[in-house]
């Protein structure tokens, strides 16, 4: 728990909606959750000869070749572990949009890395003989979902898929701009520089404080106070060059800094508007930043022209007054926006991408505060608070949702969400009373109930350390406290940054 504060003893049940949250849900029945694509037209993995079949003593399939044959993604998805594995030397594992995983094992160069996503047929390594192996060869294997279970034949999942062993590799698909999806806005945030490292702002009623991370998924420097606007909301997004940039907005003044070089020093604050009530920021498809503030007249916005330049401020053609703001980014790479205050809750999106922007749509009743987050499939899922607990709201398709659900959680709590090593979508809550968080149990499927994750506090959010680890960060009236995954489900306690408390935030 946050060390020193309060720890709720019981939990309310929650049996009716209220009147904030009424319009938020709806009266048909909750809809499934959509598994994914069923299949997808499959690459050839490797060009060689089969050298060993799959059979009980083999978990997959071997495809023998001279040393640095190129090895090809199977199909398209997403790289969940690439890196040291024992027995394999290295490999690379890849989810794909139907839920199952492909694994390859013993190259010698990996060409592609965790949270890369990559197209069937795409380059992803070279062949090599690392780990347990006596030649060069590709161990290919392929699993049902994403546990360590043991792996299908590989030949069959192949061939539903058009390709029959062996065979020959086509021409190689341009590697996939990457997507950069928004991070999470709030009084603190945080957000990995070019080389990896986390960096985290936290905002207090004095300004501004920054820490950052060593050393890739290492330890951490001493909270910096670094002034800036008092008492604000925090963005923060990664301009084309790799470098970060954090936004800051308070009742009077909006101010930014960034950083001078990817993961470099810092510039100092500078003027970027008047005051309002909220702030986001996320990368457009083609890497320009677009940034969007809410005050009471609505919401407006300011977008890069150039690698240093902005737009004047327009008009978002209206928004809720005074709301919360928060981005995701669809799967086709067009940005989203969603805005919620006491109640209403619109949102908005790109009709193209990079392009222009849709009339502000009903998304449901007020509430307390929002995250976005995106599915393994890419489909959008956002979170909303409210005094009868946590409720969430999916994708179904491209451009169609599902009605609100009740998830349980707690009441009026300030939220945040990320996605686990293996794509699975992971949210938490936190109020002056407890911190809860529940998960997919599979990919792209249904949420757990909800579990206590430490005491009360101000304010939550939820970052992904460069090798998957989820960290999260939590505020009170004591200062910034952090938490992080030691394993694929277990945390360490919560502590401060380098034993320094940093801002208080009430």
């Amino acid at each position: 728990m946050l060390p020193g504060l309060h720890r709720r003893t019981t939990h309310a049940v929650l049996t009716a909606a209220t009147a904030l949250l009424t319009a938020l849900v709806t009266t048909s029945p909750a809809a499934a959750a959509p598994a994914g694509a069923t299949g997808f037209a499959g690459a050839c993995p490797a060009a060689g000869f089969v050298s060993q079949h799959y059979h009980s003593g083999h978990d997959g399939v071997d495809i023998a070749g001279p040393y640095g044959t190129p090895i090809h993604a199977v199909g398209p998805g997403e790289v969940i572990a690439s890196g040291p594995a024992q027995g394999y030397g290295q490999w690379i594992r890849i989810l794909h949009p139907d839920g199952t995983v492909t694994e390859y094992g013993h190259m010698y160069q990996r060409d592609v890395f965790v949270g890369d996503r990559v197209e069937a047929g795409q380059r992803i390594a070279l062949m090599g003989s690392e780990g347990q192996s006596s030649g060069p060869h590709l161990h290919l294997r392929v699993r049902i979902g994403t546990a360590q279970t043991p792996g299908i034949n590989p030949v069959p999942y192949l061939a539903e898929r058009g390709i029959t062993l062996p065979c020959t590799p086509g021409p190689t698909p341009p590697r996939p701009a990457p997507l950069v999806y928004p991070a999470e806005s709030g009084r603190v945030v945080s957000a990995r520089s070019a080389d990896g490292r986390l960096e985290v702002f936290a905002a207090g009623a004095g300004g501004v404080w920054h820490a950052w991370q060593t050393s890739v998924n290492g330890g951490w420097s001493a909270w910096e106070a670094v002034s800036g606007p008092a008492g604000a909301e925090l963005a923060i997004g990664k301009n084309a060059d790799g470098r970060l940039e954090v936004f800051a907005i308070n009742g009077e003044v909006l101010q930014h800094r960034y950083q001078r070089s990817a993961s470099g020093g810092w510039s100092g604050w500078e003027a970027f508007g008047s005051g309002g009530r909220d702030v986001a920021v996320g990368s457009n498809a083609d890497g320009r930043l677009e940034v969007f503030a809410s005050g009471p007249v609505g919401v407006f916005h300011k977008y890069q022209t150039g690698a240093a330049s902005w737009s004047g401020w327009e008009a978002t053609g209206g928004g809720p007054a005074g709301g919360r703001l928060e981005m995701g980014k669809a799967a086709d790479g067009r940005l989203e926006v969603f805005a919620l205050n006491g109640e209403v809750f619109q949102h908005q999106y790109q009709t193209a991408v990079n392009g222009g922007w849709s009339a502000w749509e009903s998304f449901g009743g007020g509430g307390h505060d929002l995250t976005v987050d995106h599915n393994a499939d890419g489909r959008l899922e956002v979170f909303a608070s409210g005094p009868v607990g946590v409720f969430h709201k999916y994708q179904t398709g491209a451009a169609s949702w599902s009605g609100w659900e009740a998830t349980g959680g707690p009441a009026d709590a300030e939220v945040s969400s990320e996605r686990t090593a293996d794509g699975r979508v992971e949210v938490y809550a936190i109020n002056g009373d407890v911190a809860m968080h529940a998960w997919q149990t599979g990919v792209n499927g249904r949420y757990g109930a909800w579990e206590e994750f430490g005491g009360g506090g101000s304010e939550i959010t939820a970052t992904t350390n460069a090798d998957g680890r989820i960290e999260v960060f939590g505020t009170s009236h004591a200062g910034v406290y952090h938490k992080w995954q030691t394993g694929f489900s277990t945390w360490s306690d919560w502590a401060w940054v380098n034993d320094t408390s940093g801002p208080a935030v009430n």
